[in-house]
């Protein structure tokens, strides 16, 4: 891949940032807007929430020279900006300033509210020299290192820090008439960010990622999607990693305008995400799988007053496996007549030890306009997320299944996990050298190969096309009495589907403890009469059984925001557990049945579980309310 896919004379630059002074340079592209912005959820748009290429690239510069006024090249920086053009703005301008950037969501400064964990584990894992914020949120932290009830370890990592105002780097005039020849910013083989992994399996861990590696990811992904100059792109996706910072390279390298807004805003008001489409005529647009039956729900289609109108969407990309093939077309019934095209379904797959993008089942060959779609496949309800049989499209990204325990390639038709070997490969986690060893530096058995990325990811390679399924993930896999083995949204969707009317979608936590299958539900509202409670219970397992041929062995229904997620969505079942076994669920009603069905015990109040006497249940007095708090951001609460 050694040029551009719209234009083969147009060379590919090293590093993301050097795109930038290029097209400001070009009088088609000055004035064109790079980054649009959408305020208060509303597809009004005022003068100062554009940015063209011409400014992004003189603002992008001028931070540079601002910031190494205080810093040196390579000095690692936390950037603490809320969402919005200015935070596109300091992480282009921290790679052209050669500093190592590690963009996280901004807790409240006040930490009153146990939300300050993963600033915390960033702190003291990456040890920043400074901090950029806005100059309120500043002075809010120092109001805070005031108190004499701080916690003393957050304060001394604050207080340590250097901190930037966004204001003094943004709007002091610079000299910026440096000769373009002469970039001194993050080189290809230079780690120039450190992006968390989403925390769906696990402890959040920070993934290294040089600025060669991110250039070629987006590259891969431009190319996948057909991406050009005249793509327009709409993301409502966090900006601080994995896609939705992704999209921020990929909409430069690419030469494109992304329109963006608040992962808030579109939980608000999820119509949103359609309104912004139909705007500005968006052409592609990346979501989580969760956002297709959200929007069917709530996206008020009939009762917007703006018209709708999704007719010039060719990429609607769907991340986070798994991906329902139900949920997609219940999504292309409602919004088809709305002009959406069914061949804009584009399936994908990514993850952050391959700074993002890994692959997609779309295809830019479909001369029937209509078709493409319903030609997917299908393995066990879910649709796949890559084709391998052409092979000569993705030359460099090279996907394999293998055993995860002998470490050797299974055949097609086999569940197995997957690996990935790109250029797009992350160099490792900080500071944890054993970990990177096992996952970053995966081989075959008995073969000289290159090194792969252990996605920890099961997956089946099915059909002449060879279309990967992601089927689920390694850790959470449930074994069955039987000897059988089932993946836990399985259950879940059994399970929802059991009591939609009650129930949350995409919050159901299934995870087994001591040989017994725990299903935790998040209720719509918190209902309060015990037999309406039991009745959601008992039909739950009767679904669950009658859908999977699983017997679950309780139930817990718990108050709406109780089922710990990821910043994208993603359920933390592993925490689920740690929360039910701690009893910290925020419990309506606990019911345990035995082998027939009855029900042993039952609780309508808060809870705990202990896993001695064959798991039984002992439940507990109801208690004070236990916040969640991890890594999540706020807006996931209201999903």
């Amino acid at each position: 891949m050694n040029y551009e896919n719209y234009d083969p004379i147009f060379p590919d630059q090293p590093v993301v940032d050097q795109y930038l002074p290029i097209w400001a340079s070009l009088s088609a592209f000055r004035s064109k807007p790079a980054f649009i912005w959408s305020e208060d959820g509303t597809t009004n748009v005022s003068n100062g929430s554009t940015l063209t290429y011409a400014q992004l690239n003189d603002s992008v510069q001028s931070i540079s020279i601002q910031l190494l006024h205080s810093l040196q090249r390579g000095d690692t920086v936390i950037i603490l900006c809320t969402p919005g053009l200015e935070l596109v703005e300091i992480i282009f301008g921290c790679q052209r300033a050669g500093l190592l950037s590690v963009p996280i969501f901004p807790p409240d400064p006040s930490f009153s509210k146990q939300n300050h964990h993963h600033l915390l584990r960033a702190l003291s894992q990456t040890k920043p020299k400074a901090a950029i914020a806005h100059h309120d949120y500043i002075t809010k932290v120092q109001q805070y290192l005031s108190l004499p009830s701080k916690d003393k370890k957050l304060a001394q990592m604050l207080q340590n820090l250097k901190w930037v105002p966004t204001e003094d780097v943004k709007h002091k005039n610079a000299d910026s008439s440096l000769d373009s020849m002469s970039y001194d910013g993050c080189k290809p083989d230079e780690t120039y960010l450190i992006q968390y992994t989403s925390g769906a399996t696990g402890i959040p861990k920070p993934v290294l990622v040089s600025a060669g590696s991110a250039a070629h990811n987006v590259r891969t992904a431009r190319k996948a999607y057909d991406l050009h100059p005249n793509s327009v792109i709409v993301s409502w996706l966090p900006q601080y990693h994995d896609c939705g910072l992704m999209f921020l390279l990929l909409t430069i390298v690419s030469g494109a305008t992304c329109v963006l807004t608040s992962p808030a805003a579109f939980v608000n008001r999820p119509r949103l995400w359609i309104e912004l489409i139909t705007q500005f005529k968006a052409t592609c647009t990346p979501v989580p799988s969760f956002t297709l039956p959200l929007v069917v729900k709530r996206g008020g289609v009939e009762t917007g007053s703006s018209p709708i109108n999704l007719w010039s969407l060719r990429n609607l990309i769907i991340i986070n496996e798994p991906i329902y093939k139900a949920s997609v077309e219940e999504f292309l019934h409602v919004f088809k007549p709305f002009g959406l095209n069914p061949s804009s379904i584009s399936p994908s797959y990514g993850l952050a030890e391959n700074c993002t993008f890994v692959s997609t089942a779309w295809r830019n060959d479909d001369n029937s306009g209509n078709s493409c779609f319903p030609v997917f496949p299908s393995h066990n309800k879910l649709l796949p997320i890559a084709r391998l049989a052409s092979e000569e499209e993705e030359e460099d990204m090279d996907i394999i299944v293998v055993n995860e325990h002998t470490h050797e390639p299974v055949d097609d038709g086999i569940e197995g996990e997957i690996w990935v070997s790109s250029p797009s490969n992350a160099s490792g986690y900080l500071g944890h050298a054993f970990l990177t060893q096992d996952i970053f530096k995966g081989r075959l058995s008995n073969k000289v190969s290159r090194c792969f990325v252990r996605t920890g990811d099961k997956g089946i390679v099915k059909g002449e096309e060879r279309f990967l399924f992601v089927t689920g993930r390694c850790a959470e896999v449930i074994k069955l009495p039987n000897g059988q083995d089932i993946h836990p949204h399985y259950i879940e969707t059994a399970a929802y589907n059991s009591c939609p009317q009650f129930i949350r979608g995409g919050c159901l936590a299934a995870f087994d403890v001591s040989r017994m299958i725990v299903l935790v539900a998040e209720m719509q509202r918190s209902e309060k009469d015990n037999k309406i409670l039991r009745n959601i219970c008992e039909r739950i397992r009767e679904n669950v059984f009658e859908n999977e041929k699983v017997d679950v062995g309780m139930v817990v229904l718990v108050k709406s925001g109780s089922v710990p997620k990821t910043t994208s969505g993603k359920i933390q079942r592993w925490a689920a557990k740690q929360y039910f076994l701690g009893g910290k669920m925020n419990a309506l009603m606990e019911l345990k049945f035995d082998n027939n069905g009855g029900f042993l015990r039952s609780s309508n109040g808060r809870g705990s579980y202990g896993e001695g006497e064959e798991g039984r249940a002992v439940i507990a007095e109801e208690k004070e309310e236990v916040v969640y708090s991890l890594s999540s951001a706020p807006w996931l609460a209201r999903l």
